[in-house]
């Protein structure tokens, strides 16, 4: 896919779990930073393994079905507690080049019990959030925020303070 194609139809975020009923406030605080984004994520929602499965057996479970949707040729970003922490402007730069490479993006979030190590092995880059463990559902919102703070950053929009944490 040419890189003006893959930037036109936007990054995929591909998620275990699925969101129930109206979303709650994991699903607006998405919704509120993916509508600022140009373009915006696209996200696919892949299914929880089922209850009663081993921690294991759940992350290869999911793992094999973030690996099924993620298209062959991307460039792909796994969210791990074990992956880099660039801060902001670092993620600005970062995501720069990985837009500018002209592979499709495609930022991936496993369940409860994190990435399968087939997931982590086939990333590209593995991103971390920083020290704490985040719920997988809120993850979406803080990343699309993370997202639109690294989008604003390379536009010089003043959205990002920078200096200050």
């Amino acid at each position: 896919m040419p890189a003006a194609a893959a930037r036109a139809t936007g990054p995929l975020l591909l998620a275990v779990g699925r969101l129930r009923g109206d979303g709650g406030p994991e699903a607006a605080l998405f919704a509120h930073y993916n509508a600022r984004l140009r373009p915006p994520l696209r996200l696919v929602e892949v299914a929880e393994a089922p209850a009663g499965t081993s921690p294991a057996e759940r992350r290869r479970r999911e793992g094999a079905a973030l690996l099924a949707a993620l298209p062959r040729n991307a460039f792909a970003v796994a969210l791990d507690l074990g992956g880099e922490a660039p801060g902001s402007e670092g993620l600005a730069v970062l995501t720069a080049r990985w837009i500018e490479s002209g592979r499709p993006l495609a930022f991936l979030v496993g369940g409860a019990e994190g990435l399968d190590p087939a997931v982590l092995a086939r990333a590209d880059y593995v991103l971390s959030l920083g020290p704490f463990t985040w719920p997988h559902l809120l993850v979406r919102g803080l990343l699309a925020e993370q997202l639109y703070r690294a989008q604003a950053i390379r536009a010089g929009h003043p959205y990002h303070r920078g200096g200050r944490p």
